[in-house]
């Protein structure tokens, strides 16, 4: 029997860039999310294809990015609600006013 090398964990590709935009998505805006979900759900297929293959740390990064991006795009959409019935309350005011 040959001796076979330990197959070495490596970190989920784009973990630390999920988590980032996942961040970003929450404190300037929502589309940061859109892109970090996109790509935290093409990372978590990789894992789940072998997840031997990589670390415990990398998965935490892209499970928490994931997080903060569905966060901040509810946020945007909360956002985007207010701005169109605030729009139309000042469009109903100044219609009113003429």
């Amino acid at each position: 029997m040959e001796n076979q090398p330990l197959q070495q964990q490596q970190a989920l590709p784009n973990a630390t860039a999920v988590l980032v935009l996942g961040i970003c998505s929450i404190v300037v805006c929502g589309i940061c999310g859109i892109i970090g979900l996109v790509m935290g759900n093409t990372a978590l297929r990789l894992y789940k294809a072998n997840p031997s293959s990589y670390t415990e740390a990398s998965l935490s990064n892209v499970k928490a990015g994931r997080i903060c991006s569905i966060i901040g795009i509810c946020l945007m959409g909360i956002a985007l609600i207010c701005m169109f019935f605030w729009g139309s309350f000042l469009y109903h005011l100044n219609r009113d006013q003429y």
